[in-house]
């Protein structure tokens, strides 16, 4: 654990690799956030995907700040602007606890690829103390293979993003131009650890790979190219959601390309792309949805 922590003295905990000290304090790299936890929030989730949440909830920590910088981010206040409340390890394990007393059928770390170190050290602390529900990785996708492997038998379930086949699109979008072959290599080593979703018998997911996956406008995402990479590369047997809900948030609404909703055409052809792909579960919102 130590040797983990260690790593936020001249932080490469994820791509970006900014080399900054984190624990010195004042130094924080593109997260924009130090050594110490930041969560927006601790709660019982029913919006996410059918077996995250299940019938009592999925028990999610909103984690602030992220390594990326997408112009569309729904939820930038937590994320760009860093809304929140510093807690420390004991804190952030007595969060679990009380998910879990209240009955999440996970623990689910959202935007958790900087806070890699700081989440090891606070599971540590609630192990100890009797945690027993399995773990959600719920990430942007743009995570370092290296730092996965810190994790290689402690999350059971990983749901990151696919956001962009084309380095241009996220370059532009994200500021993150090797977004896609870093987030293939992720995609890789997460299958590799976890395998296909296994739901059990009450539609409850207790390990496994989930992949979602945001409709932009414009073909700015490259959909058909994420679903043939995820049939030929990964699994056939991936579950992938297939996410409607863009809209115009933070920076998009004065971009040309993103200032408005997708078309539902848009939409119905990456569900079509979906198919041809040879992907056949998941989930696909309604449109608009």
């Amino acid at each position: 654990m130590p040797q983990a922590l260690a790593l936020l003295d001249d932080c490469y905990v994820c791509p970006r690799e900014c080399h900054v000290n984190r624990t010195a304090g004042s130094l924080k790299g593109i997260c924009g956030v130090d050594a110490r936890l930041k969560i927006s929030s601790a709660n019982l989730h029913y919006g996410e995907e059918p077996p995250i949440s299940g019938s009592r909830g999925s028990g999610t920590i909103f984690l602030s700040g992220c390594n990326l910088k997408c112009v569309y981010c729904q939820n930038y206040p937590i994320s760009q602007y860093r809304h929140g409340e510093y807690a420390t390890f004991d804190e952030m394990a007595e969060m679990m606890l009380d998910l879990e007393s209240r009955g999440a059928h996970n623990i689910n770390f959202v935007t958790p690829t900087h806070y890699v170190p700081q989440i090891m050290a606070s599971l540590l602390l609630a192990y100890k103390l009797g945690l027993t529900q399995p773990l959600v990785y719920n990430s942007s996708g743009y995570d370092k293979v290296e730092t996965l492997r810190l994790l290689d038998g402690i999350v059971e379930i990983y749901m990151p993003d696919m956001r962009y086949s084309e380095p241009e699109m996220a370059g532009c979008y994200s500021s993150a131009g090797d977004y896609p072959e870093v987030n293939r290599e992720a995609i890789k080593e997460m299958y590799r650890q976890v395998g296909d979703l296994v739901i059990d018998d009450k539609g409850v997911a207790v390990q496994g790979l989930l992949v979602r996956h945001l409709v932009l406008p414009e073909r700015i995402a490259g959909s058909e190219e994420i679903f043939h990479f995820l049939a030929r590369e990964v699994s056939p047997e991936t579950y992938v959601s297939l996410m409607s809900q863009y809209f115009p948030a933070h920076k998009a609404v004065s971009l040309e390309k993103t200032n408005h909703r997708i078309l539902k055409s848009e939409y119905a052809e990456a569900l079509d792309a979906f198919e041809r792909a040879g992907l056949c579960n998941g989930w696909a919102q309604p449109y608009g949805g």
